[in-house]
Formats: C-alpha cells, structure tokens, sequence
C-alpha cells in the first residue's frame, strides 16, 4: 500500500511517517521545503499534484500542508497551501484514482468558540484569513465525497505538541525558556495571559486519531483532541519545576498582549466511541519537551 504525505516536514508529518512505516505502508514524503528522501514540491502546483497521485496510485493521501499560524500576512501562502492543494488533490483523486482515502487537516481555529466544548456540530466562524481557508477545504471535502463518491475525511486538529515544534509555538517557548534560564543564559520569560486554557495534547497521540478517522465507514468528520484544557501557568509551573525553579520569579506577563481566545476545548466523544484514547498526559508531555 501507498501513503503520500503533503506537508510531511512538520512535526505531524514526522509521527505520521513513522506510524505508517510501522504497518507496512509505503510512504511518499512530500514537502515544499528540500529534504533528504522527500519530493520537493508545492501542493498548489496542480500538475505536480495529478503526477503524484497518477504515478503511485496512492491508498491513503494525507494533506498536512499549510503555514503554522493564523495571521492574515499568510493569506496567499495558506490559500495556495489549504484552499489550491485541497481542490487539486480531490481533483486528481476524482480523475486518477478514485479508491484513494483522503485525509483533510482542519483546525480548532475554524470553529465559533464561546469557551465550551466544541464538537462536530459546532458552527465555523470565519474569524480569520487561516479559518477561512480551512472551511473552505472541508466544504471542498463535503462536495467531493457527496457528489462524486470520494472517500474524504475531515480532522479537525487541536493543539498538540512534541519535541520537534518550533520556538514560535508558546509550550516549546516556554520549555527552552525554563532550561536556559536555568543555565543562566536567559534571565526572563515574557508571555501574555497565563490564564488562557488550550489542550495540551502530544502529536504523536493526534496522528493516531488521524489513523483512526480515514479508516472509518460510518463518520468522515471528527474532533481530534484530548478533550482537557489546562491553563498556561501550569505549563510553566511543570515546566520551570522540571528546571527546579520557581517560574513566579522569572515570568514577566506582558499584558499588551491580546490573546485570540479564552478557551479552547475539544469534545471528542466521536473519535473516542471508535476505541482511540490519547496515551500521553499533560505531565508526560511536559517532561518529553523539557528533556528533548
């Protein structure tokens, strides 16, 4: 069996490799960025997509392809990205190889968030340029699977994290943080509001769910996420423990820094009646980062 991976140079490409290698499943790496033992080229790139997909045939196809954030400065990178690559990617599935099962990224961010848990009936809000282009994809999904027949999935991700996130992700900041101040090499952490709540989930547990969700019959569109929020300042309370300091006289709160939500809750009852559960908590995860 054949995997193509787009967007397989982050953190979720990574854990979605190695679980597929794991079963016996081929897998064709693709990323815009060179790296060793992966396709070179962009999603958006509507030929190169349909070589893809007419070359190997793929049974699994999963589009992890997009920028990390939901500023509007990446509008063109992320429409090119999200929007171009989903249509062409459901496109040549339609025309080459109808079998193939499709995995659709979506966000926690593309959903009205009032701070309650939000599942598969919440509404989307198009709060952003990034939400626009993730609702987009799933009606794109919903057109290609109701018309045509074609076996589209919809995951929509919740925050969750590994060794291999980048600085500019608040919990790996904050990690990096507490050792370099701990080696005096840093001397203060300056963050926002440390009352927000998010989910604190590892990627590895999420690639998981993803799995789980393409290999489905009856649902095509789920929740991924742990269904727990914690606060920020427990993330840096374990994390500055972790270093063996006390955060409350190393942590600066910048209070001009306006935050995009209050809460950020999963209910993902629906993921969970298939027998998923996450494997690692809020400590383990803490621990993981801190010691990578």
């Amino acid at each position: 069996m054949n995997a193509i991976i787009f967007g397989a140079s982050g953190q979720d490409g990574f854990y979605l490799q190695r679980l597929l290698s794991k079963k016996n499943i081929n897998v064709i790496p693709v990323a815009r960025s060179v790296n060793e033992g992966f396709i070179t080229g962009n999603v958006g790139d509507t030929e190169f997509v349909f070589s893809l997909i007419r070359k190997y045939l793929p049974d699994y196809i999963f589009h992890l392809a997009a920028v990390s954030t939901t500023k509007h400065e990446h509008i063109f990178e992320n429409n090119d990205a999200i929007q171009k690559g989903t249509i062409n990617i459901l496109e040549g599935t339609k025309l080459y190889n109808p079998k193939s099962r499709i995995f659709l990224s979506g966000s926690a961010m593309q959903f009205k968030n009032d701070g309650k848990a939000i599942n598969e009936s919440t509404p989307f809000e198009a709060s952003s340029a990034y939400s626009v282009q993730r609702i987009s994809s799933v009606y794109a999904g919903q057109y290609y699977r109701n018309f045509f027949g074609l076996k589209v999935y919809a995951g929509y991700l919740f925050n969750h994290d590994s060794p291999l996130r980048s600085e500019k992700h608040i919990n790996q900041k904050i990690s990096k943080m507490a050792k370099r101040i701990a080696a005096k090499v840093e001397s203060k952490l300056i963050i926002g509001n440390l009352n927000v709540e998010k989910e604190f989930s590892f990627a590895g547990d999420i690639v998981e769910a993803m799995w789980t969700l393409v290999n489905q019959d009856s649902f095509y569109e789920a929740v991924l996420g742990s269904g727990i929020s914690y606060p920020i300042r427990d993330w840096i309370d374990i994390s500055f423990k972790l270093a063996g300091l006390n955060w409350q006289e190393y942590v600066q709160v910048d209070n001009s820094f306006v935050t995009e939500y209050s809460r950020l809750l999963s209910d993902p009852a629906l993921i969970k009646s298939t027998g998923w559960l996450p494997k690692v908590d809020f400590y383990q995860l803490a621990e993981m980062m801190y010691n990578s």
